[in-house]
């Protein structure tokens, strides 16, 4: 959530999305998550434990390893704006893409373009 709360503060747009959940740890992330991770990937993978989800979304290369680490199933967001592609929700996935880098996104031409041939292959 605070995430959310300093990305309006950025200038970003609010995010009103009927379908997403915020909700509590039941505990406190521990210390040596707390100490490798940001805040929100380390809330992200404590929150899957607790809950018994199975997969999460990261693109942080420290939280994609920790998470496969403790038997999650790990996407990114390209992956989520793939399987949107395949799935009809979004026309093309490269303009998507471009608005990620050009708000300072870290991915690869090659993992971008990789992507994308696997969609609209």
């Amino acid at each position: 959530m605070d995430e959310l709360v300093a990305g309006l503060t950025l200038g970003y747009q609010a995010v009103d999305a009927p379908w997403l959940q915020v909700g509590d740890l039941k505990l406190p992330v521990p210390a040596i998550i707390r100490a490798t991770l940001d805040d929100g990937e380390a809330a992200v993978i404590q929150l899957a434990l607790e809950r018994n989800i199975s997969e999460v979304c990261l693109d942080d290369l420290r939280g994609r390893r920790l998470a496969k680490a403790v038997g999650l199933s790990v996407v990114g967001v390209l992956g989520l704006l793939g399987k949107a592609k395949t799935l009809g929700l979004i026309p093309a996935l490269r303009p998507y893409a471009d608005k990620l880098l050009a708000v300072g996104a870290h991915y690869s031409p090659e993992l971008v373009n990789h992507v994308i041939a696997g969609v609209d292959g």
